[in-house]
């Protein structure tokens, strides 16, 4: 190989070589990070134990660059130092921006102006997280002006474009211009840009001080290209980082998923579990932990929803008097004998709390009920069969002289999806009634159960005969497919202890959103009934082949989930672990569980839909063969 001025010679081709640089921008105040950059620029905060600038110098170390230029402003005296102290051996410029508090990146840029024209610039903002990948990307592409973007996702904010086919950049959308109708056809730009010399003396940097002569400096670099492409063309080329991972970090929240998104797979799986939901923030995440309904609501009701979405935002819901008669509208039971809470979380601590005496609880089970009590006031049942499977008759016989004031009954139970028909719960009930017990039964998950509609006890006949001894709970998040709207109910004839209840919770304990939900059902009741049935024919699928995966024996179940025992060697621990690393699925480990033996591995998958389900299966797969 021979280099001749701006070509490399190299068996006998000639091929055009171009010398590269990186800037980055890091004069932001980043104020939206409030204590975390109150002395120092937010290049400097640490995420997972390694700052911003670290990261990136490293990345940036390992490219063929000739410099790296960083454009400082806020604290840059303490970024300086620092960097001196910590990559001395780097070829590293500064350019000064004094002038970062009432200005912009697009001053930022401008200052590097001299730079930009002396070599090909890779431009970075000094706020991102990213693969390494992604460079490499940017600097493979046969393209010399290029603008590294990625699908639009939900969490997504700022600088938009629009390409078409061929990967040209269309449009430029501002925040004024985002409209949520087009968001299928947008595109994030990821904030990282490679543009040639050519381009930024001859076409972007003429245009930047023209810009910032006629608009002022506080605003942003991107505008320039969108100004070019509205005149004629950028001349940048849209490059999709396809799935490659980055973030951009502008508050706490934004710090905390960028956390998990970059943390080992030990701490990430761990994040995840502490986060007991909103996985909306990881848009490749696939949630085989919570449970919900795949197949309701539908969309006609959904855009219901949507299209009152102003009205509900800005008004005041309804107190407990009102949203009680929707709850028992619903249902089809009384008022009286209803309570609706934020979600079933609130009402079981409002009815564990006023529980007295001791409470017989079976295990393994849902453990919201029990961890709202005392230790000592627990009295454990635990089913001695590898299916975790019992009926009234064990309950009966194991609690008969165990002296409790309350048996709880999860039904479906969770995890084990055992079931109790409604004809033997209501000879359970006739035996507590006999001993002053009161049965508390937990029916979030019957509607999935084979002829579920029919083994409801939310029945007003029912709740009248057995007042002195029934309470029925269900979240309507479960079967409903609604967790988001925070809905439950508690039910039971004890009018008195209803309405004690409802003077408890919150005069608002239910949102707009909410109300309106229960308000429109009874129209979507008849595609809810079609939803579950269809769910039932996928959950026998699912079983089928959960059951033809070497390593794992599945638990019957009456929910939606399965307890499977994974007895191929590999632990409970590792396959939730394995699974969310390299297959952005996400499980319940059930280790941590009471009732399970001890050295037994138990994990429970959610039955989502027929996509959803083959996408784990095949996971399970690759995994368990190779094992």
């Amino acid at each position: 190989m021979q280099i001749l001025g701006g070509l490399i010679t190299l068996s006998g081709f000639i091929i055009q070589h171009y010398s590269m640089q990186a800037i980055i921008l890091a004069a932001g105040m980043g104020r939206r990070l409030g204590e975390f950059t109150a002395e120092n620029t937010k290049c400097m905060l640490a995420v997972n134990g390694q700052r911003l600038i670290d990261r990136m110098l490293h990345q940036l170390s390992s490219l063929e660059l000739e410099r790296i230029v960083i454009v400082t402003g806020y604290a840059g005296d303490n970024l300086r130092r620092y960097i001196q102290s910590n990559w001395a051996h780097l070829n590293i410029v500064y350019v000064d921006n004094p002038v970062y508090d009432r200005t912009n990146n697009i001053y930022s840029l401008w200052l590097a102006r001299e730079y930009m024209v002396a070599m090909d610039t890779l431009l970075l903002e000094s706020d991102l997280i990213f693969d390494t990948a992604i460079l490499r990307l940017a600097l493979d592409s046969p393209e010399r002006n290029v603008a590294l973007v990625s699908k639009y996702e939900s969490w997504n904010d700022g600088t938009m474009v629009m390409i078409d086919s061929d990967c040209n950049i269309v449009n430029f959308i501002t925040k004024k211009a985002f409209d949520y109708s087009d968001v299928d056809d947008y595109y994030k730009t990821v904030n990282i840009y490679k543009f040639s010399s050519d381009f930024a003396r001859n076409r972007y940097l003429p245009f930047l001080d023209a810009y910032i002569k006629m608009l002022g400096e506080n605003e942003y670099y991107e505008q320039v290209l969108r100004v070019l492409t509205l005149i004629d063309s950028s001349g940048m080329k849209a490059l999709p980082v396809n799935g490659l991972r980055w973030y951009e970090i502008d508050d706490v929240q934004d710090l905390r998923i960028a956390e998990a998104m970059f943390a080992s797979p030990e701490e990430r799986l761990q994040m995840m579990q502490r986060a007991y939901g909103g996985y909306w923030r990881y848009p490749r995440l696939l949630d085989f932990c919570y449970l919900v309904n795949p197949y309701f609501p539908r969309r006609h009701m959904v855009e219901e929803m949507k299209a009152s979405f102003d009205t509900l935002l800005r008004q005041y819901p309804s107190g407990m008097g009102v949203n009680s008669l929707l709850a028992g509208k619903y249902f089809g039971i009384r008022q009286e004998y209803v309570i609706p809470g934020n979600g079933a979380a609130e009402l079981i601590k409002a009815l564990m709390e006023r529980s007295e005496g001791r409470v017989g609880v079976t295990y393994p089970t849902f453990e919201e009920y029990p961890n709202r009590l005392p230790g000592d006031r627990v009295v454990a049942y635990h089913p001695e069969n590898i299916d975790f499977a019992y009926d009234v008759d064990d309950l009966m016989t194991f609690f008969a002289d165990k002296k409790v004031s309350s048996l709880l009954v999860v039904n479906p139970d969770n995890p084990s999806g055992n079931f109790i028909p409604k004809a033997q719960l209501l000879r359970l009930c006739g035996w507590c009634r006999a001993r002053g017990v009161r049965l508390i039964v937990d029916e979030s998950f019957v509607d999935f159960a084979q002829d579920g509609f029919n083994e409801t006890l939310l029945v007003n006949e029912l709740l009248h005969e057995w007042r002195d001894t029934l309470v029925v709970m269900k979240s309507i998040s479960k079967s409903y497919g609604v967790p988001g709207l925070r809905l439950g109910i508690l039910a039971s004839g004890d009018t008195a202890m209803i309405a004690s209840l409802k003077k408890e919770v919150a005069i608002w304990n239910i949102n707009s959103f909410a109300e309106y939900y229960m308000q429109i059902f009874g129209k979507y009741q008849g595609n809810y009934v079609d939803a579950c049935e269809k769910f039932r024919g996928e959950r026998e699928i699912f079983a089928s082949e959960l059951r033809a995966i070497k390593g794992i024996r599945v638990i019957p179940s009456q929910a939606n989930y399965f307890l499977c025992e994974i007895t191929s060697g590999i632990t409970s621990h590792d396959l939730a672990l394995r699974l969310l690393s390299e297959y952005d699925i996400l499980i319940k480990d059930c280790s941590s569980k009471h009732g399970f033996p001890e050295g037994s591995q138990y994990v429970r998958l959610a039955v989502r839909d027929r996509a959803d389900n083959a996408r784990m299966t095949a996971a399970l797969r690759d995994i368990l063969s190779t094992d």
